[in-house]
């Protein structure tokens, strides 16, 4: 015959209540939250199950389920090229990495390029687990693009012209790169701090610079110059054209007028030729005397040896002295 234990019920329910106790705090833990500007990666025995969004979610307590929330709007930012005290801009006291800023351009010359990358988490999956080093990865990679860029770039150009060029197409490199590994990075801006030929060159190139700045001046001096000058002349040689023209229309109505003139003298001689002669001699007689000094004799006077005149130019020369 079996002894019943006294009290055996109640030890067991209590540790079923126990054990209860236990699940439902371990299935409490599953709550998690995602903060403003996080993504949450849920993991189901350590393989990727879906994302979810900021707020309060729930998802299976470890070591079934586990969560992660890396920040993806944080911008993140590498310096290639030199070392400097943070990872802010290039400093006056930045050590320069030769290895990462000197490069070829596309004519066989060296170049020292100092540049930044900056970089934010586009999809939070790819990001935790198609790549093992991100910042290494947009390290390299971000390197690899700009070499292939400065070696399809003139040194010149590279200095001058093409600096925004060399960023953008940079970028645009690296992104593609990143997207073919399925990164899940974002490249936010890439630019150059620092581009100058290696500093054993670089006072013969600055010689070189200033003496292409001083054929750039003298030719846009050149120019204004031409540009001054050739309206003025364009604008002479107009205005003397326009005088011939003038001139031209002008002798042509005197001649056409002249020649009328003579067709109605013409005219009027064949109706009246004596009066007409006449006309003509006093017209003529009136040109070549006006301007003469004039005496009048009259022929029929009589007297003691003195010859009875008229003093016209004394007269004129009177009647002028009194107009005044």
């Amino acid at each position: 015959m079996r002894r019943m234990v006294p009290g055996g019920l109640g030890t067991t329910r209590g540790i079923i209540l126990v054990v209860a106790a236990v699940v439902a705090i371990w299935l409490a833990t599953g709550f998690y939250r995602v903060q403003p500007g996080e993504q949450g990666v849920e993991l189901l025995f350590g393989r990727f199950v879906k994302t979810t969004t900021p707020g309060l979610n729930y998802w299976f307590p470890s070591p079934i389920g586990e969560v992660l929330t890396p920040n993806v709007e944080q911008t993140n930012q590498i310096t290639i090229g030199f070392r400097g005290a943070g990872d802010g801009p290039r400093t006056a006291g930045a050590r320069d990495v030769l290895q990462e800023s000197q490069m070829l351009t596309a004519d066989q010359n060296i170049i020292d390029v100092d540049f930044i990358v900056q970089w934010r988490i586009k999809n939070a999956a790819d990001y935790l687990f198609n790549i093992r080093d991100p910042e290494g990865t947009v390290k390299i990679a971000a390197e690899s693009a700009i070499r292939e860029v400065m070696g399809q770039t003139l040194l010149e150009d590279a200095l001058t012209i093409k600096r925004q060029w060399v960023d953008d197409r940079t970028k645009e490199l690296l992104q593609d790169i990143l997207d073919s590994y399925g990164a899940g990075i974002f490249i936010a801006e890439v630019k150059q701090l620092k581009v100058d030929p290696p500093s054993e060159v670089i006072d013969a190139f600055n010689d070189v610079q200033r003496a292409r700045q001083d054929q750039e001046r003298s030719v846009n001096e050149a120019t204004a110059y031409r540009n001054d000058i050739v309206p003025r002349a364009k604008g002479e040689a107009e205005r003397i054209t326009q005088d011939a023209q003038a001139y031209r229309e002008k002798l042509t109505r005197e001649a056409e007028g002249e020649a009328k003139r003579f067709v109605s003298v013409l005219e009027a001689y064949r109706s009246g030729r004596d009066i007409t002669a006449r006309r003509l001699y006093l017209e003529r007689m009136q040109e070549v005397l006006k301007n003469s000094q004039n005496v009048i004799i009259d022929p029929s006077g009589k007297g003691q040896g003195v010859i009875p005149y008229l003093p016209l130019p004394e007269v004129q020369r009177r009647q002028q002295e009194n107009a005044r």
